[in-house]
């Protein structure tokens, strides 16, 4: 049980935390409606809406979760409720990633037609088709995090248990729907895999399973690289101290090539670590929590915003007890930005999102709004918050994908488009298409070379945070 201050102290710290931080906005409190979904996780995305969605893995009107969308100042509607008599399974543990149809994909952790969860598609006005329903067998079951789609346009994810080994396994979706495993988890190179998977620069896939390793049942999980034709490579077996343990939380590839990720515990306090890791496995610590003065326990992974520094959240400590915000430099500076009070949200779980107009939005997986008691981890009287934090960062486009050859088009996300926006790859033009203020499509041109895509509207200059690969 942790130990908090008096409600009527805490209450004064928190409106002085607020005030001193007032960048820090709760935009929602799960639960305020009747059949509301409940303490959310996962990760959330931008649709080409500008909205952003995401899901719960409970409540909802089948208490299975449910998925929503959320204008950017707070806007709240439920899109689809997830019911496990319709085959689409149950526990939307992960969240959503977008696909370049502009239908965003997650999973269901358990249920469906085998039972060990599904694979899902939606529409963003909440239609969804299961697309694979596992089978607690050599496919694996509960797959925790959404799929993500690679160049080759087929959708990789993994499994958290079963499998041949009993340990997960990491499977590929072709965009027609065939299914196939392309890797078994043995415990000593991994096991229980729960973040979602990232395509690097090189093509390979990169994640990380929350426990096994080199030391077998006593390991601390591991980083690993695995080729779209299955070949998995484990970069670095976690032991504890002072490298961390449990990295529950998927990887990003920072613009500098690395890999950037965190572990729920392990480090020098035992609170979890930020970590730094090259291609080629070299394994670096960036920082290691201290809960009091940190936070603790990132679940949550890692956002590099257009600031270039990564954001982050710790489940718990901080001043307040309830969690934290942090920012960490790539050479490992350390900040923490925000401390929850429990009334803005407690056990922020969720992996920030940098939206394109520069806010970073996420959820805290419990707290909010209180109807008695105190604002602990109750989801009968906190549900979670959906939240922004404001540091005043630049507004960007995005692309998806990030590559792609000469005459293919691509979409980008923002906002302000006009039907006189024009379009540049890497200082070349563009032929582009107006969709919407927030979405636009364009033609890779002859004479693209790899580089910033920008946009320039008839009231700014709008460039992508990473580089956009011209392929052969």
């Amino acid at each position: 049980m942790r130990d908090h201050q008096p409600l009527a102290l805490a209450v004064f710290v928190a409106i002085f935390t607020i005030t001193a931080q007032a960048q820090f906005s709760v935009l929602y409190n799960y639960g305020t409606n009747f059949d509301d979904p409940i303490t959310p996780s996962g990760v959330v995305a931008q649709g080409r809406d500008g909205k952003l969605y995401g899901a719960a893995a409970f409540g909802g009107a089948f208490s299975c979760g449910a998925v929503f969308k959320i204008t950017t100042n707070g806007t709240y509607s439920k899109i689809h409720d997830v019911e496990t008599n319709t085959n689409e399974g149950c526990y939307l543990e992960g969240g959503l990633t977008l696909g370049t149809d502009g239908n965003f994909y997650g999973t269901t952790a358990e249920g469906g037609v085998g039972s060990g969860g599904t694979i899902f598609k939606m529409t963003p006005s909440g239609s969804v088709t299961v697309l694979y329903s596992f089978t607690n067998g050599s496919d694996g079951g509960f797959p925790f995090a959404p799929p993500v789609q690679a160049r080759d346009g087929n959708f990789y994810g993994t499994t958290s248990e079963h499998g041949a080994n009993g340990y997960g396994t990491v499977y590929k979706l072709t965009s027609g729907g065939t299914f196939s495993t392309l890797h078994q988890f043995d415990l000593t190179d991994g096991a229980a895999p729960l973040g979602p998977l990232v395509q690097g620069t090189d093509g390979s896939l990169y994640g990380t399973a929350s426990s096994g390793g080199a030391d077998g049942l006593l390991g601390s999980g591991v980083v690993f690289k695995i080729t779209t034709a299955g070949n998995l490579t484990v970069l670095h077996s976690f032991s504890d101290n002072p490298d961390g343990a449990e990295p529950d939380a998927g990887l990003i590839q920072g613009t500098d090539g690395n890999y950037y990720g965190t572990t729920r515990s392990g480090g020098t306090s035992g609170a979890g670590v930020v970590f730094k890791i090259t291609p080629a496995g070299t394994l670096t610590v960036l920082h290691s929590m201290e809960s009091t003065a940190d936070g603790g326990n990132p679940v949550a992974g890692l956002v590099q915003a257009s600031d270039g520094n990564f954001y982050g959240a710790n489940v718990i400590g901080g001043s307040l007890g309830y969690g934290t915000l942090f920012k960490i430099t790539a050479s490992g500076t350390f900040s923490v930005l925000y401390n929850f009070d429990g009334t803005t949200g407690s056990e922020p779980s969720s992996t920030l999102f940098q939206h394109t107009n520069g806010i970073l939005y996420s959820d805290a997986f419990c707290g909010g709004r209180i109807t008695s008691g105190s604002p602990d981890c109750d989801p009968v009287n906190t549900s979670g918050v959906f939240y922004s934090l404001n540091e005043k960062l630049k507004g960007f486009v995005s692309l998806l994908p990030y590559s792609g050859k000469v005459g293919s088009k691509i979409g980008i996300f923002g906002q302000g488009f006009t039907n006189a926006s024009t379009v540049s790859f890497n200082g070349t033009a563009s032929t582009a298409t107006f969709v919407s203020g927030t979405y636009l499509t364009a033609t890779v041109p002859t004479g693209a070379t790899t580089g910033f895509v920008t946009v320039t509207t008839s009231t700014s200059t709008l460039k992508s945070k990473n580089r956009f690969r011209v392929t052969p």
